[in-house]
């Protein structure tokens, strides 16, 4: 029998009054290779530093039998020492003092792998990292000997190397077998037998009110027929109430038989409709509209940064109205790229009603008090409906839509602001990593933005899933040169 690594008994987490978790069991063996998905904000990261030990829930117990590796993803890389191949194979300076985002992720990944654990607790790794950072990781992942608790936004990841899935919603933890394709084949059949199900329960209640109404009808023509009777036919009738049921009698027995349809009404199971994700159309006003066939195009570009030359004397023209992913290693030169562009700079031409809209990776802060929602309606020329249906999507719903902007956390900030380029007044967006610290749900949802959108997207990632999804052609930054892979 396989050794129950981690083990949460009653437990429950609250934070301010809220329940944030609350979980009877879950266990994690030793074998076990477990991917977490949830929404931002449902508790995934709380839920991991509850098995490391980081945090202690509210009541319940948390017993732990083994000792763990753990990676969390905001924080900062220890004074710990690590592998001299490992960060060799991962490219990591040794001059450690100011590390890029990427390079403090390859660092803590070194850290980590250089001693063995049996079990690894890691939180959303592969944000900032590139291609053969991602390739590194899932080498030392695919064959790892121990239990594996994961957290991360991406779903060739989590394909690749995970064979349950946690699901946290509303507090509660769900578990599915398989990876994430095969949890989303059963969350699509959990929708078909629920939309099924809700089929049935209408047919259902439309039959039985359609029989109590006719039992209503049936019971009125009665009272109306006494009603009609003469004074002899009352006589007679009353001659005969003891050879047959009375005409009062058959009434109350047809209006019993109505009441008795009604409470089974009543004490249908209601079964909802499965809910259904909105179609969203971006449609552009006439005078965003472009006409120039590449609004966007760079002749024999030289790209620097400091003595480094990034690009050299590239040439390129990127079509109008189709989502162009540029991809490339760390340090290659893609956000220097978009830059470059978005800044209209030397050997670049734009068309002359080009309006860019730029999402970078920062932290994002808002300067004046409003609401989500009002936010929104004061740079968009799209109708409140609209508005609430794109911000619902980005998982702002309720009490969301009236949050002051300026106490947003880092994830809601960025969710809006992505909110406010597709709702906004462009027609060119330039996206550096949107998916960084975006939820796998929230993903789904920029993916469904950029299909029906009909500006031009120029954007940089390192997610293949998301790239393969929404990228209608994609470029390559190698050896200095800006290739055509598709």
């Amino acid at each position: 029998m396989e050794k129950i690594c981690f083990e949460l008994e009653n437990v429950e987490v609250t934070y301010l009054d809220k329940e944030v978790l609350k979980i009877e069991r879950l266990a994690v063996h030793q074998f076990d290779r477990i991917g977490i998905v949830g929404k931002n904000g449902a508790g995934k990261s709380t839920l991991l530093k509850l098995l490391a030990g980081k945090i202690q829930p509210s009541s319940g117990k948390v017993n732990r039998h083994v000792d763990c590796g753990y990676f969390e993803q905001l924080g900062t890389p220890t004074v710990v020492k690590a592998d001299a191949a490992l960060l060799g194979r991962l490219a990591v300076p040794q001059n450690s003092e100011q590390l890029s985002g990427g390079e403090q992720t390859r660092l803590k990944l070194a850290q980590l792998f250089t001693h063995y654990y049996e079990a690894l607790l890691i939180d959303e790794p592969t944000t900032h990292l590139d291609q053969d950072g991602i390739s590194f990781l899932l080498d030392e992942l695919r064959y790892y000997y121990g239990a594996l608790v994961l957290i991360s936004h991406d779903r060739a990841v989590l394909d690749e190397l995970v064979t349950t899935i946690w699901e946290i919603s509303e507090g509660s933890v769900h578990v599915y077998s398989g990876n994430y394709s095969e949890y989303m084949e059963q969350k699509q059949l959990e929708r078909d037998q629920q939309s099924q199900a809700h089929e049935q329960y209408v047919k259902e209640k439309s039959r039985l009110e359609k029989a109590a109404e006719e039992k209503m009808k049936k019971a009125e023509k009665v009272t109306q027929a006494n009603g009609r009777m003469s004074k002899k036919e009352t006589k007679a009738m009353a001659n005969r109430m003891f050879e047959t049921k009375s005409k009062g009698t058959s009434q109350k027995a047809v209006q019993r038989a109505a009441k008795a349809i009604e409470q089974r009404v009543e004490q249908l199971e209601v079964v909802e409709a499965p809910k259904e994700e909105q179609i969203i159309r971006f449609h552009q006003s006439s005078a965003l509209q472009l006409h120039n066939k590449f609004p966007i195009m760079g002749d024999r570009l030289t790209l620097m940064a400091g003595d480094k030359v990034l690009l050299e004397e590239a040439s390129f023209q990127f079509p109008l109205s189709m989502t162009i992913a540029i991809t490339g290693k760390n340090g290659s030169g893609k956000t220097t790229l978009l830059h470059h562009i978005s800044q209209k700079g030397e050997g670049i031409t734009l068309s002359p009603k080009a309006v860019i809209g730029v999402y970078e990776q920062m932290n994002y802060q808002f300067i004046k008090d409003e609401t989500v929602l009002n936010f929104m309606k004061d740079r968009s020329d799209y109708n409140e409906s609209k508005i609430r249906s794109v911000l619902h999507a980005m998982n702002f719903t309720g009490n969301d839509l009236k949050k002051n902007v300026r106490n947003l956390s880092g994830g809601e900030a960025i969710r809006l602001v992505l909110c406010q380029l597709f709702l906004g007044r462009y027609n060119v967006l330039i996206l550096d990593e949107p998916t960084n610290f975006l939820d796998v749900f929230c993903i789904e949802a920029l993916e469904r933005f950029l299909k029906v959108y009909e500006g031009t997207v120029l954007l940089v990632s390192h997610d293949r899933t998301f790239i393969d999804r929404v990228a209608d052609c994609v470029y390559v930054i190698e050896d200095k040169k800006l290739i055509l892979k598709s």
